[in-house]
């Protein structure tokens, strides 16, 4: 239990400073454009239902990916990176945003749940690709990755709720307007 505690902690740092990487660097003014176009066509499609079960399928679809051995690593270092460069398109068209350091996003309560669902996916994964080749992998450790799927996917349900709610409370709209620059 140390060791999956301890596994899970480092991978908490690993998406910390894979979003951080991500978030410093900054894309030129038409790339940020581009970047909040799409954006604003996920968030257009995820308001189409129920806002916040938008929010947790689109995150789900990100999560999940992380539980494949080894693989989920990898996905997961992306995804977080990915979310960092997002953060930073907002900032280059945005000024007030530029005075918000980019880690606030991981200590708002959605960003640490989501996280920590992501950490548990992407711990899962290396302890899993272990054990495949050490050729020692058990029904237990099958059991143990469909708990924390669970305890993921429960997360990101709670995540997906307080971030809507947040956003709605707000008053924030969550489509983001910038001027497209030609």
């Amino acid at each position: 239990m140390q060791k999956r505690i301890l596994f899970f902690l480092i991978f908490m740092g690993v998406s910390a400073v894979s979003f951080l990487i991500g978030s410093e660097i900054r894309p030129d003014a038409k790339d940020a454009a581009d970047y909040v176009e799409k954006f604003n066509k996920l968030v257009d499609g995820l308001k189409d239902g129920n806002f916040a079960l938008g929010i947790f399928f689109h995150n789900v679809k990100i999560a999940l990916p992380m539980f494949l051995p080894g693989l989920g690593v990898g996905w997961g270092i992306f995804a977080a990176f990915s979310t960092g460069l997002a953060i930073a398109a907002f900032f280059v068209n945005e000024p007030t945003l530029a005075q918000i350091p980019p880690f606030t996003v991981l200590i708002t309560p959605f960003g640490a749940m989501e996280i920590v669902a992501y950490s548990i996916g992407m711990s899962r994964s290396f302890l899993l690709i272990i054990k495949i080749m050490k050729k020692t992998l058990t029904k237990q450790d099958v059991k143990f990755t469909i708990i924390e799927i669970g305890m993921a996917a429960g997360l990101l349900l709670a995540a997906a709720f307080v971030e809507a709610f947040m956003i709605e409370s707000a008053g924030m709209q969550p489509k983001i307007k910038f001027e497209r620059i030609q």
